[in-house]
Formats: structure tokens, C-alpha cells, sequence
């Protein structure tokens, strides 16, 4: 399953964003923390990249991520150059106290009465931006929703007098590349649910957890995991839960719900759906799909060129 999902608000707001990067000085990303590099919009990399400005990268999110795969996330960016990365919950108003210190530090020229620090913040859908927001203003100033895309255009704020905050809305990208990194973010909650059936994405969902915590869902749900595939685990939570059809059947949708929900709360356990080892075991073996018209001919073994040359 290939998930793409871009609606047309997010083409004018990157084009916005790159016109306000230029009087930016620093960008804090907010990334999902159990998926970072699946949350990690490369549109938003390309353009503080071209005006080389340095990032904030705040892993969001950390109390329901794994904190070994966090740590590992930590160490990864923290080793690039014009980057540092904190993990936090922007729930917590004492993590969020951090942010701006760690910004000043990242820009150290800036943040005076004469030069104000200018930050825009960034990310995709439903990571947490307008949460970050509102705790750093002590107000409500950005739209918090649990769906996708809630806030959809800029907005330019003061945090006291030494400090600019540009909130910009959720971007995702034209077209994901790897297909796991739609399901993880669909999984995550950062996709609309016009772009997705909730049978297959908790059915990739149930085959991850089977291979890294399959013991949260027996602690959770409360039968073995042992030599079941991910079908049967949406079946188990189903039969655990009561849900039924009509017609007797088991109701594997409600399940599938249950299931995304227990994980995007938090109530499965700390989980984690990719580290960075996991990552470039994704881009050491990734082949892209062949598009038709590409390829070698079946019948002929040739490449389509060489076809029309003969």
C-alpha cells in the first residue's frame, strides 16, 4: 500500500515558507519521536538548507517513544553539522522552558532588542507544533486538533521582545518515497484518514510489534503472540474486546481502530518504529518500483531505448 496524501493548502504554504526563510534565522523542526526520519519532511531539510540555517530539531512526542531507539535518534542528528536535537514532550511546560535557550545557543548572534531572533517553526501534520506554540506563549495561539492539518496558514508571533515565532502549517511532501514511511506516518496520525484504510495500516502496525514488542500486546490484550501472524493479533484484539458484526463475524475495522488508537496514546507501551539502524538498512535495500514504460521487455530482455533503436 502506497500512501500519499497532499492537499493543496500545503503546496501554497511551502512556497510561503520559502519566501519566509529568507528572514529567518533558525528553523526548530518538530519531528514525531517514534518516527523521526519518517517525519522528517525533506522539503523543510532542502529549504534551510539552501539558506543555510541552522535547525532545532525537537523530538516530540518522547514520553511514547522507546527511549533506547530516542537515544540512538539523539546521537544521529546531534552529529551533523548546524543541528541539535532534544527529546521533550510539548505537553510538559517544563521542557518546553528549554526551547528557547537551546535556540539562542544555535544563534547566538541574534536574540537582542536590535536583532530579535527569528524562528520559524515547521514540521508535519500532527506532531505537536501548535502544542509547542501555545506552551511557549503561555496562551492559546495556534488551533490544536487531533486530526491532521489543523493550522494552514502563517502566523508571526512575539515571544517577549528578543524573539520572533513564525508558525507555519503541517507540510508533508508530494510523494513519499518508501512506502513504510506513509505507513508509519499514517500510523502515527499524520495523515489524513481520507488517504488510508485503518485494516492495512494496523495490519503493518501489528507486524512491527510482533518483531520488536510483542510484548506489549499480550500485556496489553492479554493472549500469546506466539507463531501468529499480524491478521491474528487484530483478530485477537477483536475477540478480546467483544467486537462483533451482524452477521457474527469479527469486526477487524473496529479492531484495527483499537489498535492505532492504544498505540498513538501511549497504552500499548513506549514504542518506537524505526531507529537509525533501521533506517539505513531501509536505504541500503530500497528498490524503487518499475514505472511502466521502464524496465527491460519481458518478451525481448531489452531496455525500452534499445527496443525503439532495433
Amino acid at each position: 500500500m502506497s500512501i500519499q496524501w497532499f492537499p493543496g493548502h500545503m503546496n501554497a504554504a511551502r512556497k510561503k515558507a520559502a519566501e519566509t526563510m529568507e528572514n529567518t534565522d533558525l528553523v526548530i523542526e518538530v519531528q514525531d519521536a517514534r518516527i523521526p526520519q519518517a517525519s522528517c519532511n525533506p522539503m523543510v531539510e532542502s529549504l534551510r538548507n539552501f539558506r543555510q540555517r541552522p535547525c532545532l530539531k525537537i523530538l516530540n512526542k518522547s514520553d511514547l517513544a522507546d527511549p533506547n531507539a530516542t537515544k540512538a535518534w539523539l546521537d544521529f542528528y546531534n552529529a551533523q553539522k548546524g543541528v541539535f536535537a532534544v527529546a521533550l514532550s510539548c505537553k510538559k511546560p517544563s521542557d518546553v522552558a528549554k526551547v528557547p535557550g537551546l535556540a539562542l545557543k544555535l544563534a547566538p548572534h541574534r536574540g537582542v532588542p536590535t536583532k530579535p531572533l527569528r524562528m520559524m517553526i515547521m514540521g508535519i501534520p500532527n506532531v505537536g507544533k501548535s502544542t509547542l506554540m501555545n506552551a511557549l506563549l503561555k496562551k492559546r495561539v495556534a488551533n490544536v486538533g487531533d486530526e491532521p492539518a489543523v493550522t494552514k496558514t502563517q502566523q508571526r508571533l512575539y515571544l517577549g521582545k528578543n524573539m520572533i515565532l513564525t508558525d507555519t502549517p503541517g507540510m508533508l511532501w508530494p510523494k513519499i518515497e518508501h512506502p513504510t514511511d506513509g505507513l508509519m506516518l499514517a500510523a502515527s496520525h499524520a495523515v489524513g484518514v481520507n488517504a488510508l484504510i485503518e485494516e492495512e495500516i494496523a495490519t503493518f502496525l501489528a507486524e512491527q510489534l510482533l518483531i520488536h514488542y510483542p510484548q506489549f500486546i499480550t500485556a496489553r490484550y492479554g493472549f500469546p503472540v506466539d507463531g501468529i501472524d499480524a491478521v491474528s493479533v487484530i483478530e485477537g484484539v477483536a475477540k478480546k474486546r467483544g467486537y462483533k458484526l451482524k452477521g457474527g463475524d469479527w469486526d477487524y475495522e473496529k479492531a484495527s481502530h483499537t489498535l492505532l488508537l492504544d498505540y498513538r496514546s501511549g497504552a500499548l507501551g513506549r514504542v518506537s518504529l524505526e531507529t537509525p539502524a533501521s533506517r539505513e538498512h531501509l536505504l541500503a535495500t530500497y528498490v524503487p518500483p518499475i514505472l511502466l514504460g521502464q524496465g527491460k521487455s519481458v518478451q525481448t530482455g531489452m531496455e525500452p531505448e534499445q527496443e525503439d533503436a532495433e
